[in-house]
């Protein structure tokens, strides 16, 4: 390729355009336009980089700030110690939670009845004035004899849910062998509040950080 206004043999002149594409010959770079109205929707965990390393940039000391994010209002149910009893009484329990911006994620335990069988989670960020519902997954045995099985869920968190004192609860559904089963944490349900958590973090911590996020 050559550049602009570069001149040939012949002593014209011409002018050259310089095309980058990949191995395929497919462009390397899409344009996409927004009309004036449109918000970037842009993740929670991208802005709180971004916030970061604005503070850094401000700042010679080690950085203090808050988030906000749902904390469980009850301890990890399979750490408890009557949790085998509950399971055998239930079927169906509850293992534990994990929680980011990015959504609630949890693990359920069911004994096994019959091979066919459904979880499903039960949820409201309204206090039940409505519902949604989310299908676990089947993880595996929880161990070699097969009488228990794991099963995986996932919840989206909406921006509204990440306000102080916002609330999400939850309920577990076990439908095997033509029965149905329910794990509502003793009658009260699951539930997760929205929370300030104070975080503190090394300066050196916070520039290494964003370099891997870049």
């Amino acid at each position: 390729a050559g550049a602009p206004g570069a001149v040939c043999r012949r002593g014209c002149s011409r002018q050259l355009r310089v095309r980058f594409a990949d191995a395929l010959g497919l462009e390397l770079a899409q344009v996409k336009v927004f009309n004036a109205g449109d918000d970037p929707a842009v993740p929670l965990h991208v802005l709180s980089r971004l916030a970061i390393n604005a503070d850094l940039c401000c700042s010679s000391e080690d950085l203090e700030f808050t988030l906000q994010c749902l904390v469980p209002d009850f301890s990890p149910p399979v750490e408890a110690a009557d949790f085998g009893e509950r399971l055998q009484r239930q079927l169906v329990c509850l293992e534990r939670v994990t929680c980011s911006d990015l959504g609630i994620c949890g693990t359920v335990r069911v004994r096994n009845v019959a091979f066919e069988k459904q979880v499903a989670v039960r949820y409201t960020f309204s206090g039940w004035r409505s519902a949604h519902e989310a299908t676990a997954r089947w993880r595996g045995s929880a161990d070699v004899t097969g009488t228990e099985d794991v099963f995986a869920f996932s919840l989206p968190v909406p921006p509204f849910v990440l306000a102080l004192g916002a609330r999400v609860h939850f309920a577990l559904r076990y439908r095997v062998a033509g029965a149905e089963h329910w794990d509502n944490n003793n009658g009260h349900d699951y539930s997760l509040t929205c929370r300030s958590h104070a975080l503190h973090m090394p300066r050196g911590e916070c520039e290494e950080s964003w370099i891997h996020f870049i």
